[in-house]
């Protein structure tokens, strides 16, 4: 209908105010980014807000024991203490590698540079600290760090013979770090916050990481953390579902109609 025709008092669109393509696909993707990273953010954003940096006490200390542990393995006098309490190889015993563990999240990778497990821990670490609270954090991030160490045993008994299995050579390598922690977390946090696209998008980032990038003990320790932590998600979720269905029966027992 042209403008003519509209009759008096009809307002007829002009091009003007038309949504150009390119602003609705950025509304569109904010929306999206809103959906995804909206309900995480503000929740991270009124914690440090309100609470500084006494929101998250684990990071801090995790910086710290990072930075300490990080200077002292590259003395002279302390790269052999720090490998008696927190290096962790598969050759050795079990039960000295389980002692181990816990510890060995907080010692840099000697090959790598410091600055990205301190910025790994203060950023995921961070987050997790605040949204999931401190007990989950730690025992998500140890989960996933144990995951990670008992995999490198299971990996060389299985042999290279196997995607799955690993060099025998592997048993001799030095495993620290936080990143299996990092990745757990990350999983999680998202798990929680039903930030569905990203939790998907690290998963998958992982098993690319291995079959494209790092195939080596390192990569598939990622992939298991990632595993185990699916792990706890799915039973942290079925014990949900289940206290919820429990929920209606204890109520009408107790109050009958």
């Amino acid at each position: 209908m042209s403008a003519a025709g509209a009759g008096p008092g009809v307002p007829v669109p002009g091009p003007e105010k038309m949504p150009a393509p390119g602003r609705r696909e950025m509304s569109g993707l904010r929306r999206a980014a809103g959906a995804e990273w909206g309900p995480l953010l503000r929740a991270v954003r009124s914690s440090l807000a309100g609470a500084k940096l006494r929101a998250i006490p684990l990071t801090l200390t995790a910086v710290f024991l990072t930075l300490a542990f990080q200077f002292v393995q590259h003395q002279a006098w302390g790269y052999r203490t720090v490998q008696n309490i927190g290096s962790v190889q598969a050759w050795e015993h079990l039960w000295v590698a389980l002692l181990r563990t816990p510890l060995s999240l907080f010692v840099p990778a000697l090959d790598l540079p410091v600055w990205g497990a301190l910025a790994q821990i203060l950023v995921v670490f961070g987050v997790a600290e605040i949204c999931v609270g401190l007990r989950q954090t730690l025992l998500v991030a140890y989960v996933a760090t144990l995951a990670g160490t008992m995999y490198a045993r299971i990996g060389i008994w299985i042999g290279p013979e196997s995607p799955l299995g690993l060099p025998d050579s592997d048993k001799y390598v030095i495993d620290t770090g936080p990143s299996a922690a990092v990745v757990g977390l990350a999983v999680f946090v998202c798990w929680r916050y039903r930030a569905w696209f990203t939790c998907a998008a690290v998963a998958v980032a992982m098993v690319v990481e291995v079959v494209s990038i790092k195939n080596n003990l390192a990569g598939k320790e990622h992939v298991a953390a990632v595993l185990a932590v699916l792990v706890v998600c799915a039973l942290w979720e079925l014990g949900r579902r289940r206290r919820a269905g429990d929920a209606p029966r204890v109520s009408g027992s107790e109050h009958p109609r």
